[in-house]
């Protein structure tokens, strides 16, 4: 039983970790491109659309691991399945749903690849903050002669 959950289960966080490496490339390079050397106050917008991008990204991952709880008969309604998906990846964790006996390690897996996901996620948003304070600090200092 472990090992058939486990053969589901890597495969979908391995798709997860690319995904989210994915989106959060595309949020960085986005806000770099769009705030880097422009006015001080324009990099909020920018900061605003890439947590939205890495915001999708998320709601994606969750989407493909309540699709797969619906691929294994687990759940008849998608909307159950997403709901259960989403307290699974943000390790919420209520325990209102919970998935049969064979198939039950999948709400721990998907825990672990959230809690995960959710921290390359801040990362991401981490790198972008530094990026805004270096910019502000640059605006501000004066150029050493």
């Amino acid at each position: 039983m472990i090992l058939r959950n486990l053969m589901f289960g890597l495969p979908a966080t391995l798709t997860c970790v690319v995904l989210q490496v994915t989106f959060a490339y595309w949020s960085v390079r986005y806000y770099v491109r769009h705030a880097v050397g422009a006015p001080r106050d324009s990099g909020v917008w920018p900061l605003l659309v890439a947590m939205l991008i890495m915001m999708s990204g998320t709601i994606l991952q969750i989407t493909l691991w309540a699709a797969l709880f619906v691929g294994l008969g687990e759940f008849d309604e998608f909307y159950e399945a997403v709901y259960f998906s989403t307290v699974n990846f943000s390790s919420l964790g209520y325990g209102d749903v919970v998935m049969t006996r064979p198939w039950k390690l999948l709400g721990p897996l998907e825990a672990l690849c959230g809690v995960l996901m959710l921290g390359m996620t801040a990362a991401a948003l981490m790198v972008i903050l530094q990026q805004m304070v270096r910019s502000h600090r640059a605006a501000l200092d004066p150029p050493a002669h």
